[in-house]
């Protein structure tokens, strides 16, 4: 099992070299107030995902805090209920 994970990771490298390659062009996004970018398609892309996961972890990390937070809240009431036992 560990020696398909490094095979994946490999394939998965190649696969997107390939479509670095295909999609050097630039292309140009236009912005307001007449600004404009010009950047390889696949650099455009790649921005675009990185931004959207930044977006995704900062929503989720509100809720994480909160349950973390409720965790330790609920572990303290259990310590408190059963002194003896151990968490």
């Amino acid at each position: 099992m560990k020696f398909i994970y490094p095979i994946l990771g490999i394939i998965l490298c190649v696969l997107l070299l390939g479509f670095i390659i295909k999609n050097i062009e630039p292309v140009e996004l236009h912005y307001y107030l007449g600004f404009v970018w010009s950047a390889p398609l696949s650099l455009m892309l790649l921005i675009t995902f990185l931004v959207g996961v930044v977006a995704g972890i900062t929503m989720c990390i509100s809720s994480l805090l909160k349950q973390r937070r409720t965790l330790i809240a609920l572990q303290r009431e259990l310590k408190i209920l059963n002194p003896g036992d151990q968490i």
